[in-house]
């Protein structure tokens, strides 16, 4: 017999709903086969079985869980599994009341659910997020006849729409990097309004016959968010140093490799490869903390970068950054993009990080200070170019300026070091072509 527990999806959750069993109870299913769906507060994420056996299911569907928990049995026979049966009745006949209350057929067998009873209907996070956001009716929404409401299933409902002028002009627009902006902009403000909310919250308790219509709920990402940022504020000593990079050369070698490399290539794609190239002469902002006063070191230079496109911030990872192409590296990023837009991130799209860079690509942003997420030692932000006017000879000349912010843990890393990094980053920027051919 082997347990089967729940692995730990990512660093920023401490539970997962089990959200669908793929496999049904006494079911005989080989390793690698898929048997049940958990989601996190970023995706749905299927979970293989780690040997074969007879799958015995030992918690319900909707419920929660944590990582480490045991959530079901593989059973080395049929044998065994009447063993088990005959040997722990309470258990199973507790296991069977939990799945059919989970159900809405608590005390009876379980049944489809017949057309009007929504009872049992399971919605995810993601598929929420999108109905809120869409102003999707609940009513179109059970009336798919679905026990289990996943976000393909909205993004059906919404296809079978009109689209609105509005989201038509957005679309044929593709100007993802402007609702970045605009998110982070919201994220940030958020984190400032924090203890307002809270003044707010507690002021609500004294009214007794407040109104409840004029709270606004978070969605159970963004929750996850507040939380990533209020460990970082709580556990990390963060400091911060911005440079100003002139990024004449790089955009207008940006807008050549566009045209001979058919893809799009931007001031981020080269930053996020600049990045990757600093990881041999500074290990330490690419390493995760340990215990003690030590860190670990990161064998690739693996950026995560911010990708929002209206629907949630994401933060998927660009591997071995500093070793890959450039081609394949803004291959990645319009990858990612695309899939924002779905929402359909895998969790191993979104974890393994070594450094994070934030975009903040809003017209009139001098610098942004990011958030050193848990597990990293810095975090890079990056604001969009802007044109400047300097000194040339006898005359003056436009230039195109960007800033390009460091936070970092000041356990680890020293103000001289981070000054040194940028340097270095804004050396790369300002001389790409060499750059370029030293790098692949």
């Amino acid at each position: 017999m082997t347990d089967f527990r729940v692995p730990k999806l990512n660093n920023n959750d401490t539970s997962y709903v089990l959200v669908e069993w793929l496999a049904e109870d006494g079911q005989t299913v080989r390793d690698g086969d898929p048997i049940v769906l958990l989601e996190t507060s970023k995706a749905t994420e299927e979970v293989e079985a780690p040997s074969d056996g007879v799958l015995r299911r030992l918690l319900a569907e909707g419920a929660e869980c944590e990582p480490g928990q045991v959530i079901a049995r593989l059973l080395a026979s049929a044998d065994e599994d009447a063993g088990e049966t005959t040997a722990g009745p309470a258990r199973q006949a507790a296991g069977k009341a939990a799945q059919q209350a989970a159900d809405g057929n608590p005390g009876g067998p379980q049944t489809a659910a017949p057309p009007g009873d929504v009872s049992g209907v399971i919605v995810t996070a993601p598929a929420r997020e999108l109905i809120e956001a869409h102003g999707v009716a609940m009513d179109r929404v059970y009336a798919l006849g679905r026990k289990v409401i996943r976000r393909t299933d909205v993004e059906e409902l919404l296809a079978a729409q009109e689209p609105s002028p509005a989201a038509a002009d957005a679309a044929q627009a593709g100007d993802a990097q402007a609702a970045d902006a605009q998110a982070r902009d919201v994220l940030a403000a958020d984190a400032q309004a924090g203890d307002v909310l809270a003044a707010d919250a507690q002021a609500g308790d004294v009214l007794a016959d407040d109104d409840d219509a004029q709270w606004i709920t978070l969605s159970r990402a963004q929750q996850r968010t507040a939380e990533v940022v209020e460990r970082s504020r709580r556990e990390i000593p963060a400091a911060f140093t911005a440079m100003n990079v002139d990024v004449t050369e790089v955009l207008s070698l940006a807008r050549d490799l566009t045209r001979r490399l058919r893809t799009l290539v931007g001031l981020p794609e080269m930053v996020v490869k600049a990045t990757g190239g600093l990881l041999d002469r500074f290990p330490m902002f690419f390493a995760a903390p340990g215990p003690g006063p030590r860190a670990r070191r990161a064998a690739t230079a693996d950026v995560g970068v911010t990708v929002d496109v209206g629907r949630g911030l994401f933060i998927p990872v660009v591997r071995d950054a500093g070793n890959r192409p450039l081609s394949e590296i803004a291959g990645d990023l319009v990858g990612f993009r695309k899939t924002a837009l779905t929402g359909s991130f895998r969790e191993r799209d979104l974890q393994g990080g070594a450094i994070t860079l934030t975009l903040h690509t809003h017209d009139g942003i001098v610098f942004a200070v990011p958030i050193v997420f848990p597990g990293q030692t810095c975090a890079l932000s990056l604001t969009a170019p802007r044109p400047e006017v300097v000194q040339d000879g006898p005359g003056f000349a436009v230039r195109k300026t960007a800033t390009v912010g460091l936070a970092y843990d000041h356990r680890y890393i020293n103000g001289r070091d981070a000054a040194e990094f940028l340097g270095e980053l804004r050396t790369a920027l300002e001389s790409p072509a060499r750059f370029l051919t030293e790098n692949g």
